[in-house]
């Protein structure tokens, strides 16, 4: 009976249980994976504490968005897929539906993938969210190009470092930011041109600085709430800023709109299921993606790693915001 994490209603970390379950098979157009790990996600945080695009219908409910294992049974209607074959799923489904914390996922087959020999499990599933939620507003919509000057919000995420990845292959200028001294160096050692310190640092006198005056083309925020007015300030003319996060929970998100009437800028909102729902985009995405790895142009950054049995004490190291990188969780 493989162990499956579930929670029982909304709260902290520590109402993550994990149960024994049975084994349940695919239905039409699903595949179960023996799950060898997990990438951790703050949107499962948000979908565990009642904060989040969508909620549970019901409950008990299971959680998350990527795993990576081996397929051990295939449902009715699949192609392309074989028991035995190394994948890691990709965001393309609702966790109302499907989760993947536990020893079992069951997922739609149209939302896993291959993953290049060379990557270990825990890299394996700790590239489709964050290298795609980056891909979308980069290349996909923004078009990022030698010589663009790269704002990257809460940069130590492993989204941001995904961005920091895509910024430098396009031949881009990387701006990192960070609140502390402590990840500072970390960050330049993986790609960041510059990084901006917001705790002792003004972002906008050191952005102005950097880029000579012009500002930031394009800006790929995490954080929205009073920093958005800010982020406005420090942008070129013509500049899109895309925000993809609310990580400032205590401050509403006001339209900078005197700076958006003076520069002509664009303020706009994006989840990876733009890209992800999109069958033409996401293959663009996979194949951006698959090429990056094999080519070491894009390489996951790993932070700490847990065991399923510390699925709490994972959430909680993400809720404390030490983390540099993904946080995986590995299953036996």
């Amino acid at each position: 009976m493989p162990k499956i994490v579930r929670f029982y209603e909304f709260g902290s970390a520590d109402v993550l249980k994990l149960k024994d379950e049975s084994l349940k098979e695919p239905s039409v157009g699903e595949v179960r994976l023996k799950v060898e790990a997990i990438g951790l996600n703050r949107a499962e945080v948000g979908f565990r504490s009642g904060r989040y695009l969508e909620l549970p219908e019901t409950f008990p409910s299971t959680l998350g968005y990527e795993a990576s294992g081996i397929i051990d049974a295939i449902g009715e209607g699949v192609m392309g897929f074989q028991i035995g074959d190394r994948v890691s799923t990709i965001p393309a489904f609702s966790m109302k539906q499907y989760g993947v914390y536990g020893e079992s996922a069951i997922v739609p087959a149209t939302a896993v993938a291959a993953y290049p020999e060379s990557l270990s499990p825990q890299q394996g599933t700790a590239i489709w969210m964050q290298y795609i939620t980056a891909y979308g507003p980069l290349v996909e919509y923004g078009q990022v190009k030698a010589g663009d000057f790269v704002l990257i919000t809460a940069a130590s995420s492993s989204v941001g470092y995904s961005a920091i990845q895509i910024a430098k292959a396009a031949g881009a200028v990387a701006i990192a930011t960070t609140r502390s001294t402590a990840k500072k160096q970390m960050l330049l050692e993986n790609g960041a041109d510059h990084v901006i310190v917001t705790n002792d640092e003004d972002l906008v006198s050191r952005v102005m600085e950097i880029t000579n005056g012009h500002g930031a083309d394009l800006i790929f925020d995490a954080i929205a709430g009073s920093l958005l007015e800010t982020l406005a300030t420090a942008a070129a003319p013509g500049a899109t800023i895309f925000v993809y996060g609310a990580l400032d929970e205590t401050a509403s998100t006001s339209f900078p709109l005197f700076a958006a009437l003076q520069k002509g800028l664009k303020v706009q909102g994006y989840t990876l299921f733009e890209i992800t729902t999109n069958p033409e985009k996401l293959d663009r995405a996979k194949q951006y993606i698959y090429d990056g790895l094999t080519s070491g142009a894009l390489v996951p950054v790993l932070d700490r790693v847990f065991s399923l049995e510390q699925i709490v004490e994972a959430h909680q190291y993400m809720e404390s915001n030490q983390q540099n990188g993904k946080i995986i969780v590995t299953v036996p």
